[in-house]
């Protein structure tokens, strides 16, 4: 049996392979701080679980259109005219089944064969690996710290060439953190739109951001498509739900590929997000954003004690890009001892791309305050002896 060439191009989660590491400790009576999951470990807010609940109760659970929930493509609509002021019609709306859904559907409806897209490099895996799938060529973005690690018009304008047809960026950003401002973005969209391409921005993480709120880049243009996500802020990871914004024009081509790969989001979970949005769960949400912000504070010191360094402090999500070159020229070698021997999961550099990622690692933190406390002295230990 012949594996399709294009596989050659996609690589694993290398964090999985620490991930069943650390299962297997575990397994074996060790206690492992997870710093490495990209998943918060709060539970699905209960207004949520209770909506989920009725629904099912009711036995009714039949396709939905391939759009979404009427209902729920309106609900977002309100969240954009509340959450942002901003007036989004809710037929430019299409609920996915999950944002890795909605943006398989927006570089689907736009990348033909060889078509190249410029993405930010660190950045996260699966938006290369989606470009690669639909027979496109993901073109990375060499990032730094000195520019929060998001892509500036001087890079676009390099890195364009006569077959690029698109950027994709993520604020606030994973694996740093990082945000693009909003002055900044509008002239990333001018640099796109001068050269008749297109721009994603992906907006999974907003809600949760510290000390700055987040203005969605829906407010620069409508013809921008934006990502967002039930996963993050909402706290419905399992439920595998996200939605779009797209263009006008550019609806009904991602209806028909919506159609074709998924029928319809899931309708339990459509039914459950329409909580997403009272407000007992946005106070719920709000507090657990407070805790977050606790416990980046905690952690962005106690890891720059250690020895890492960190060039750019995250303004949203949950994780910090560290340098550990000072403490070990492989991330990979580093990520394996700490596991081994301190008993922490953290994420090397290997799975966001190819700039320095033996120099760098992803700190998530998923977990209360008490053990990322833990963890931090656990390292300490490990690293003075």
């Amino acid at each position: 049996m012949k594996i399709a060439s294009r596989m050659a191009g996609i690589e694993p989660f290398h964090v999985m392979e620490l991930m069943a590491r650390a299962k297997a400790l575990e397994a074996q009576g060790r206690d492992i701080i997870h710093m490495e999951v990209g998943e918060p470990d709060f539970p699905t807010p209960q207004p949520v679980i209770e909506a989920a609940q009725r629904f099912i109760a009711g036995g009714q659970v039949f396709y939905t259109h391939a759009l979404g929930l009427p209902q729920l493509r309106e609900a977002i609509a309100t969240f954009y005219a509340t959450r942002y002021r901003l007036t989004v019609d809710p037929a430019r709306i299409v609920v996915t089944a999950g944002a890795s859904g909605a943006l398989l559907l927006a570089l689907g409806a736009l990348i033909s064969p060889g078509d190249e897209w410029l993405l930010a490099d660190p950045g996260y895996p699966c938006n290369r690996h989606f470009v690669r799938l639909l027979e496109g060529v993901p073109r990375p973005l060499n990032v730094e710290a000195a520019t929060g690690f998001q892509p500036t018009v001087e890079k676009v304008g390099a890195g364009w060439t006569a077959k690029t047809r698109g950027l994709l960026v993520a604020s606030p950003n994973n694996p740093t953190g990082t945000m693009i401002e909003p002055t900044e973005l509008a002239r990333l969209w001018q640099t796109v739109r001068a050269r008749g391409g297109a721009l994603i921005v992906d907006e999974i993480y907003h809600g949760l951001t510290y000390g700055v709120d987040a203005a969605t880049a829906l407010s620069i243009s409508e013809d921008i498509i934006v990502i967002n996500s039930f996963s993050k802020y909402f706290g419905m990871t399992g439920w595998r739900l996200g939605w779009l914004v797209a263009p006008p024009h550019l609806v009904r081509d991602i209806e028909k590929l919506a159609q074709n790969l998924f029928i319809a989001p899931s309708a339990p979970a459509q039914h459950a997000a329409l909580a997403a949005f009272a407000p007992e769960t946005i106070a719920i949400l709000e507090a657990r954003r407070d805790e977050f912000r606790a416990r980046r504070d905690l952690l962005l010191p106690g890891l720059r004690k250690l020895g890492f360094r960190i060039g750019s402090e995250p303004q949203g999500a949950f994780y910090i890009y560290a340098d550990s070159s000072e403490l070990d020229r492989n991330s990979q070698a580093l990520a394996e001892k700490l596991i081994e021997q301190a008993g922490v999961a953290a994420t090397p550099g290997l799975d966001f791309g190819d700039n320095a990622p033996a120099s760098h690692m992803r700190f998530a933190y998923t977990v209360g305050v008490e053990k990322l406390a833990a963890g931090l002295a656990r390292m300490e230990h490990y690293f003075r002896g």
